[in-house]
């Protein structure tokens, strides 16, 4: 048995409660006024029913949404999500926490327009891809390298290259690209029609596997060397719309014409909400983070009311602690797009600022209804990391406390793709150590998984990834349990110690010194994917 090194003598003190265990709050509001310093005291405060209840405050800010847009949903740039901002932050300032509400510059798009005329008439469902330019286009449809393969091993390279928009006469005034999901990212497809001559790209799901169907919308900024300026941000002056696979694919009949409409996006100002708890040691910052919007489509109660209620919960009953490293919580805005909230708020900090952050941790979607438990791979034992992800030093003892977290209470866990694709991305962009907890998403679960953690094996880990569906129903109570306990636990370990992380001294967590377990060790349930498949933010 090793431990997990953390404190001044390497010795972890755990929790000394039963596996799970969420005992109710002593005393009525006994948990809000004392200092929850030692693993006992705070995973007994903090409980599933307080978690739950963040996250129904989020589903009534949605339902009371009557944004002119977007209403029943807290998507960024919208009434929802600055009601959002409001409940977050004002609970966080009457907790004695100093908030900031950091100004963040958002991109709002309005609702398009996908329509076919010929050889069928039919309003398809779409969105507006971020970095997509404006503009109406009517004419005829040219699809780009279509794969109709199957599978999980098909691949699609619709687009990736100048050479696929070759031959074809783009001379017309509405030329309209039909490109498909593939191994590029959905912004060197969109650059290369718009530099072959189309007025308009449709970017339609691949369609190999059924988690590749529905309608997909995402980030086109990003694109691929050898254009310069990759990796990005890009923009574009055409309109860049999304489409499921079957409206691509009848899109792509011979003949088709079809009609897309973009509008004008508007630069709006939302904000992050950042909160701190001054430590003995200012120089030395621990940072939990979330992303508090939700997708146009709903409320987004899983992705991302999960993580954001959970970290809130931590963060109210740790706030008469009196830690020895300075505590940073973070809900960031317009995650879904493109990661902008967090991007923006590393690429604000100075040097010095940035070196003070020992450590980020990244909780988004801790609680899938058909949930599988996992962790960022930072050692990469199952995934390597993709081409260009550098994994910060120190991420790796992070990703150790999660999984020895996970074996010392019993729950099997397996590995994700440390691929950046959440708002741990700017953090390991600027070299800091993270790590973070991830339920998954428009994964389909396997038979060996639903044999391991439950479930319905042949079904979507989130089936309500991005729909409106996504509500207060759209969780795994046992899941989002267990994960809450174990953001509060990792939250208070490095409030004492970031030793295992960075280096640097603290001190041992009060109360009776224990030893975690050596990690289990991970499922390796995820022969191909890069687990449980990650957001859509690039390709």
């Amino acid at each position: 048995m090793r431990a997990v090194a953390a404190g001044a003598g390497g010795l972890l003190v755990a929790l000394a409660l039963p596996a799970n265990a969420a005992l109710a709050a002593p005393g009525g509001n006994a948990c809000d006024h004392r200092s929850n310093n030692t693993y006992d005291k705070l995973l007994e405060c903090v409980t599933l029913e307080g978690v739950r209840e963040h996250q129904a405050e989020f589903q009534k800010i949605a339902d009371n949404s009557t944004d002119p847009v977007y209403p029943g949903t807290r998507a960024a740039g919208t009434d929802g999500y600055a009601d959002s901002v409001d409940y977050v932050a004002d609970l966080l300032e009457e907790a004695g926490y100093e908030v900031t509400l950091d100004p963040v510059e958002i991109t709002f798009n309005f609702p398009a327009v996908l329509r076919q005329l010929t050889p069928v008439a039919a309003e398809y469902e779409t969105g507006v891809f971020t970095g997509s330019g404006s503009g109406e286009v009517e004419g005829q449809v040219i699809p780009i390298d279509i794969s109709l393969e199957t599978g999980e091993l098909a691949v699609s390279t619709s687009g990736c290259e100048p050479e696929d928009f070759a031959g074809v006469d783009w001379s017309g005034d509405s030329d309209i690209a039909l490109v498909q999901r593939g191994t590029c990212f959905f912004g060197t497809k969109a650059y290369y029609a718009e530099q072959a001559g189309a007025e308009a790209v449709i970017v339609m799901n691949q369609g190999n596997t059924p988690e590749r169907e529905e309608l997909i919308v995402a980030d086109a900024t990003s694109v691929d060397e050898p254009i310069p300026g990759a990796p990005g941000p890009v923009t574009h002056g055409i309109p860049v719309v999304g489409a499921s696979s079957a409206d691509g694919l009848a899109l792509a009949e011979e003949g088709s014409t079809a009609f897309v409409e973009v509008l004008p996006a508007e630069t709006r100002t939302d904000y992050n909400v950042i909160a701190e708890l001054p430590g003995k040691n200012p120089d030395n910052v621990v940072m939990a983070g979330a992303h508090l919007d939700s997708v146009t489509e709903g409320p987004g109660i899983n992705d991302n009311g999960s993580g954001s209620a959970a970290i809130l919960e931590t963060a109210l009953l740790m706030a008469n602690t009196h830690p020895e490293n300075t505590l940073r919580f973070a809900w960031w805005a317009a995650e879904e797009q493109g990661l902008v909230g967090s991007a923006d708020y590393v690429a604000g900090l100075s040097e010095a600022e940035r070196e003070r952050i020992a450590l980020y941790m990244n909780y988004d979607m801790v609680g899938s209804p058909n949930y599988v438990f996992m962790v960022y791979d930072s050692d990469e034992s199952t995934f390597p990391a993709p081409e260009g992800v550098t994994i910060p030093p120190g991420s790796t003892a992070i990703e150790d406390l999660y999984e020895s977290y996970y074996t010392y209470v019993g729950e099997p866990y397996d590995d994700t793709e440390y691929s950046g694709r959440s708002d741990y991305e700017a953090f390991i962009l600027a070299g800091i150590p993270s790590g973070g907890l991830f339920t998954g998403a428009e994964g389909i679960k396997t038979e060996e998984q639903a044999a391991i953690w439950g479930g319905t094996a042949g079904e979507q880990f989130d089936p309500c990834y991005h729909e409106a569906c996504d509500t207060y129903e759209n969780v795994d109570l046992h899941a989002l349990e267990v994960n809450s306990d174990l953001i509060a636990f990792a939250m208070l370990t490095y409030a004492y110690s970031t030793e295992s992380v960075n280096g640097v001294p603290g001190k041992r967590v009060p109360g009776k010194p224990f030893e975690l377990p050596a990690p289990a060790g991970p499922e390796g349930t995820f022969a191909e994917e890069s687990g449980g498949l990650a957001h859509q933010h690039a390709a």
